[in-house]
């Protein structure tokens, strides 16, 4: 009805009107997106590219036709998965069409997985959850037991996989006891069941590690393995867990949490099952081995053996050699002794001599000493009467100088004012005071007429 309406909207130009491309292709567009609302539209992803631009652009195809899609950036950017060739979606479209082209397309606001799509982005999301936890990391993984006493199956009793590990495990080693735990292993409420399974296993003991296995399938027949409660429970399991489940190139929740992960089932049980003939071919060599080094061994101990009885010797021998030894130690101590001694002594002699060599002739130094006090009292009574002899001489020149020598014959010193001795009348004036020393005594004087 709507296109029949689009349709009438298109043809309302009269016959004689001619149009442009573009208007004509800009008229369709018009009409295309009057009459198409957002809309889903489900089909098959080809020949996906992110433009620079950070816009998306792709094919959706089904069985009989495909339209051009386009994704821009501000749509494709919110999206939390990346979408790939062959993956069927569900894309939430308004139709329109590109004019620089012509080309019809679907304008994508959203997009989601569909059918098995929808399935893997569950599994996507539980990895990641569970990655975070941690329940994935290397170092939580158990170590394998290098040769079990028992091995405990987790499967179906219907399942070939059940067949298949059987035979491995008798095939490489009959010896290993095999605990089969029959669970469901696809359909609803098999992953409760497995997880049960395992508590158990856990729980009861006498197994040194688990197998986990299932054949073949599509995502569905395997989702019991991708479940959350089967993750957590192979965690829980004190046992080490090996899974084999599926083929090569399958891949589920379980695989991630397991200690170890076999590509199929009969893979696993090759893995924790030692082959009975190469455990035999090693035991084999092992006894050689050890054959060869007791033998060794033991021709070691009967050299030595051989050679301590060479060295042995009967214990009165012994004491007779020790005796003997010990006398001639004895005498070369008496000897050795007798020498240090005597050398000791004369050195002693030496010592002395060269001491009373060294000490001094008290009696002629005394004597010296004597002479030298004699003659240094002389020199000091010749030095003291030549100081003597000097010292009047310089006294008798010196009062010859004697200012108050010259007084006494009846000189006399005249200062003027200022204390300086006059020596001229004319340096004199009238009134000028004047001092006069004597040789007792001395007057002030005042000049009356210098002259």
């Amino acid at each position: 009805m709507l296109a029949e309406q689009g349709l009438a909207r298109v043809s309302t130009h009269s016959p004689s009107e001619i149009l442009t491309v573009s208007a004509l292709i800009r008229s369709v567009r018009n009409v295309l997106e009057h009459c198409y609302p957002l809309l889903w539209v489900a089909g098959e992803i080809s020949n996906f590219t992110v433009a620079k631009s950070g816009h998306a652009y792709f094919v959706l195809k089904d069985e009989y036709a495909q339209a051009r899609c386009v994704m821009f950036r501000h749509r494709h950017q919110y999206l939390d998965w990346q979408p790939r060739d062959g993956m069927q979606i569900e894309a939430q479209a308004l139709v329109s069409l590109y004019e620089p082209r012509g080309d019809f397309q679907l304008n994508i606001e959203t997009m989601r997985r569909a059918g098995l799509g929808a399935l893997f982005e569950a599994f996507l999301k539980l990895r990641d959850k569970l990655e975070k936890e941690g329940l994935f990391k290397a170092e939580t993984k158990r170590t394998l037991p290098s040769l079990p006493r028992a091995i405990g199956v987790i499967t179906s009793l219907e399942a070939a996989a059940l067949g298949d590990v059987l035979t491995t495990l008798d095939r490489r080693n009959p010896s290993i006891e095999v605990v089969v735990f029959p669970v469901q292993v696809q359909g609803e409420g098999a992953a409760e069941k497995i997880a049960v399974a395992l508590e158990c296993a856990g729980r009861l003991g006498g197994c040194d590690v688990m197998l986990l296995v299932r054949g073949g399938g599509s995502i569905e027949d395997l989702w019991a393995f991708n479940e959350e409660i089967v993750a957590r429970a192979i965690r829980a399991c004190p046992i080490p867990v090996v899974t084999g489940i599926g083929h090569e190139t399958d891949f589920t929740i379980a695989d991630f949490v397991a200690d170890r992960r076999a590509p199929t089932p009969t893979a696993a049980a090759e893995l924790v099952s030692p082959e009975r003939a190469g455990l035999l071919e090693g035991i084999s060599k092992l006894t050689a081995n050890l054959a060869l080094r007791v033998r060794q061994e033991l021709e070691r101990r009967m050299l030595h053996v051989d050679h301590l009885a060479r060295r042995l010797v009967h214990p009165g021998s012994r004491l007779r050699a020790q005796s003997d030894l010990l006398g001639q130690l004895r005498l070369r101590l008496g000897q050795a002794a007798s020498r240090i001694s005597s050398e000791r002594r004369w050195e002693v002699v030496r010592l002395l001599q060269r001491a009373h060599a060294g000490l001094p002739n008290t009696d002629k130094l005394l004597a010296t000493s004597l002479q030298l006090v004699a003659r240094l009292r002389a020199a000091t009574h010749g030095a003291l009467e030549r100081a003597g002899s000097v010292c009047a001489r310089r006294i008798a020149n010196l009062s010859h100088l004697d200012p108050a020598a010259v007084l006494g014959r009846g000189y006399s010193v005249v200062r003027d004012g200022t204390g300086r001795i006059v020596l001229r009348g004319a340096s004199l004036a009238a009134g000028d005071l004047l001092d006069i020393t004597f040789a007792e005594g001395g007057a002030h004087a005042r000049v009356e007429r210098p002259r």
